[in-house]
């Protein structure tokens, strides 16, 4: 990956919209080189896919927090069954495995604080192999998706 190339995934975080006439005027490439150049990081896997940001808020999710789970187990069997667990719970926005204890991060969304509850006790405490769930609150977003940081890396 050259300088053009992350100029060209620079300029894709700040606006997947872009049409490729518009990214070719503004990283300085003829139209064709720079579809080609797109499509080669597309098949690489550096460029995962394009969506719209959505706005929680607006949308009447306002609730946020970091739930902390250890497991139970640590063998292949628990960890596969607890991941596939997970990977169908919906206000999971993410879920990280973790060095060391706990085993698990997940950032979560709900509506409020009652949706919060819900969750936590009928989904969240009954995943597989779950030993410990703790959870703190997102008192406010800071920073939040902010673009693959190109250079220097």
């Amino acid at each position: 990956m050259d300088i053009t190339d992350q100029r060209i995934l620079a300029e894709l975080q700040k606006d997947g919209r872009l049409t490729v006439t518009e990214l070719a005027e503004r990283i300085g490439l003829s139209v064709s080189p720079c579809h080609r150049r797109v499509r080669a990081l597309e098949q690489s896997g550096a460029i995962r896919g394009y969506r719209a940001e959505l706005d929680p808020a607006t949308l009447g999710l306002k609730f946020s927090a970091l739930v902390f789970i250890t497991l139970r187990d640590g063998d292949r069997r628990a960890v596969d069954a607890f991941e596939h667990a997970v990977a169908d719970v919906p206000q999971v926005l993410q879920a990280q495995r973790l060095f060391g204890d706990p085993d698990y991060l997940l950032h979560v969304i709900t509506r409020d604080l009652a949706a919060f509850r819900q969750l936590y006790d009928e989904h969240l405490s009954a995943l597989p192999g779950v030993q410990r769930l703790t959870s703190t609150l997102v008192m406010k977003d800071v920073v939040i998706d902010r673009p693959l940081p190109l250079h220097g890396h």
